[in-house]
This record gives structure tokens, C-alpha cells and sequence, in this order.
């Protein structure tokens, strides 16, 4: 019971920084990479909720890897509650903004 509402927490704190990273009118795919950093972009790739553990490298991802990820979590093909919190909410223009972006970026740090 305390793990499933420790998990509902994190789902629920997810969903409000996507929220607020929609928000933002910045870029399409900039302003909602904000909330795929909280976890994404840190220190080698390790976040603490609910354990400790691994998260994927997302930037220098193929644009079709990320739009796959997505919609599996999406329908529950892949499994992470976090994850299909998040994916619940983004439409297949976000889930592609979110694709186009990281692969654009991983194209302008391969080119330098």
C-alpha cells in the first residue's frame, strides 16, 4: 500500500511538471523536454524514485525509437507507471515534437 501511493505520488508529480512545461510557449518540443529532463538529463542517467535506478540515455535517440517508447507506454505495452503517467497525457503531435527534438539535438552534438 505505502509503495503504490509513493508510486501515485511520483506518477502525480510527474504530471504536474508536464503541466507546467506545457505552459511555456517556448519551442514545441523544447518546452516539453522539460519535463523528460527531470529524470533524462541528470547526472549518469540514475534517478531515486521509487528506487534507484538506470533511466535511458534519450538524447542521440532515433526520432522512431522515441515515438515507439511513447506510444507503448501509452497503451501499456512497455511497462513503468512514471512513464505511462506521462505518455498518457501527450497527443501523437507532442509525442513527435518530443521525437524530432531529441534527434535534432543528438544531429546538432554529432555535427560539431
Amino acid at each position: 500500500m505505502k509503495r503504490d501511493l509513493l508510486l501515485l505520488a511520483g506518477a502525480l508529480s510527474a504530471l504536474s511538471i508536464c503541466v507546467s512545461a506545457w505552459a511555456d510557449s517556448e519551442g514545441q518540443g523544447n518546452a516539453r523536454s522539460r519535463m523528460c529532463e527531470g529524470c533524462h538529463g541528470i547526472p549518469d542517467y540514475r534517478t531515486a524514485y521509487p528506487e534507484v535506478y538506470p533511466v535511458p540515455r534519450i538524447g542521440g535517440q532515433q526520432a522512431a525509437y522515441i515515438v515507439k517508447a511513447l506510444q507503448d507506454y501509452k497503451t501499456g505495452a512497455r511497462k513503468h507507471e512514471s512513464m505511462r503517467a506521462i505518455a498518457a497525457t501527450l497527443s501523437d503531435q507532442e509525442i513527435a515534437d518530443l521525437a524530432a527534438y531529441y534527434a535534432e539535438g543528438a544531429r546538432k552534438r554529432t555535427s560539431r
